[in-house]
């Protein structure tokens, strides 16, 4: 996989994290303000493929920190990590 390749999926997994922490903050916002709040299978999706923007929205928005299945958040970071960790090992 060429350089450009990497830093093009880089980038884009850049902006998943951060589409992610959005979306916890603002659906944080909207819980505030009483407006249609986004479902939570969303939220979770999101999780899934922008686990760090996700956790991180979770934690500056204290947001979803305490219902049980939004743990998998955690997880989805977890093995986000492992999954990084092996390609920069195969690198």
């Amino acid at each position: 996989m060429s350089q450009t390749t990497l830093m093009l999926i880089a980038a884009v997994y850049v902006i998943i994290n951060i589409v992610a922490l959005g979306m916890y903050v603002s659906d944080k916002h909207k819980a505030k303000s009483g407006k249609w709040r986004t479902k939570e299978s969303v939220l979770l999706a999101w999780a899934l493929v922008g686990p760090f923007g996700a956790a991180a929205g979770m934690q500056m928005a204290r947001h979803k920190t305490k219902k049980a299945k939004f743990k998998l958040v955690y997880v989805f970071l977890l093995i986000h990590l492992a999954a990084i960790a092996y390609i920069f090992i195969k690198l």
